[in-house]
């Protein structure tokens, strides 16, 4: 059943967003986020919503990694957002671009340290001979910025999904 409110489409989500922050337990701000391979074949993923406002929904994420490429080679995507505790869907679809360097920046700057660090260290969606190698990588990123801010990689940014389509599922309209 589709949620027929007139409320603009970003307001509505913000109001389902903090509802969510208030009853669900754990990362109310989890999203599906849905690419293609070059071929067409669907790929999806749980990421983090960062932020959204009039223009759509951001998140971070390695450039590297599978869904950088796929974001970078067809610049389409679908979000979905499941709130269990609300009977709540909301999906988005839309054409995706990347943040702006300054807007990356800023919130890079904003995570915590260790977060920064292992954006350096972790090689997303690469094999991992084991977790050692990770911890040595942890170490010698940290090392190297032991008495300075952690500036953000070059292979770490943000896209925005840009609503082009959107519908919201309440399961409560169903089944009152």
């Amino acid at each position: 059943m589709l949620d027929a409110s007139p409320e603009d489409p970003i307001t509505r989500f913000r109001h389902l967003l903090e509802e969510a922050e208030r009853e669900e337990i754990n990362d109310p701000n989890a999203m599906s986020l849905a690419t293609a391979t070059p071929d067409g074949r669907p790929s999806v993923r749980i990421v983090l919503l960062k932020d959204v406002d009039a223009r759509g929904f951001v998140f971070y994420t390695n450039l590297e990694s599978r869904k950088g490429q796929e974001l970078r080679a067809n610049a389409h995507a679908a979000l979905c957002f499941h709130w269990k505790s609300l009977h709540r869907q909301v999906r988005v679809e839309g054409r995706v671009l990347p943040v702006s360097t300054e807007g990356a920046d800023t919130y890079f700057a904003s995570r915590p340290r260790l977060s920064q660090i292992g954006a350096w260290a972790s090689r997303q969606s690469r094999p991992l001979p084991g977790f050692l190698e990770l911890e040595r990588r942890v170490a010698e990123v940290a090392a190297r910025h032991l008495l300075g801010s952690v500036p953000r990689p070059p292979h770490w940014s943000g896209f925005r999904v840009y609503r082009r389509r959107g519908e919201n599922w309440d399961t409560e309209l169903l089944y009152p």
